[in-house]
């Protein structure tokens, strides 16, 4: 990696974005936490007693936010995907191995079948698409792959130039749980 770049990392809770940025961090990346941007931006709001959230406003914040480090920076986060970077790292899982780890952090039944739905049917490629985000995309299945077995495909993806297809050609070769 010859250039400074600002990479999303990105994908449904619990499909490791956390454990993959905490890899590249050891590998000299500087983290950056979306919900920790939308804070410091003024772009978080209040917390919904429901869940427990404060919504970001992602506009907002990719509006407020400009990347301008002297370090390889990945922003975690679910809606990444959605601010002004040079890649995206999409981190997809088996909706069974979603579901476990799901349960695992404690969520409660409809948090987890709305994760679980959402990434069944992609919600992610949906806003891609809907956004017609341009940004060279990698997407990676972590079901079954360590998070520095991700990193170094993230690492490699990276020395490579972030080689994608066109956002139309990605989509139409995504990981689809649904066949």
């Amino acid at each position: 990696m010859s250039e400074i770049l600002a990479i999303a990392v990105s994908g449904t809770p619990g499909v490791g974005k956390t454990d993959l940025c905490a890899a590249l961090a050891v590998s000299g990346f500087t983290v950056l936490g979306l919900r920790d941007l939308a804070e410091s931006l003024d772009c978080l709001g209040p917390e919904d007693p429901d869940d427990g959230a404060s919504p970001i406003d992602i506009h907002a914040l990719a509006d407020a936010w400009e990347f301008n480090g002297d370090e390889a920076t990945a922003i975690d986060g679910h809606l990444s995907h959605l601010m002004d970077v040079d890649g995206i790292v999409l981190l997809r899982c088996a909706p069974t191995t979603l579901e476990e780890r799901l349960s695992k952090r404690g969520y409660n039944e409809a948090k987890i079948r709305a994760n679980v739905e959402w990434e069944m049917t992609s919600g992610h490629w949906s806003e891609l698409m809907e956004f017609e985000v341009e940004t060279p995309i990698l997407e990676v299945d972590t079901t079954s792959q360590s998070a520095e077995q991700v990193a170094a495909v993230v690492k490699a993806w990276l020395g490579d130039g972030c080689k994608s297809v066109p956002l139309k050609e990605a989509v139409l070769g995504s990981i689809d749980w649904l066949s």
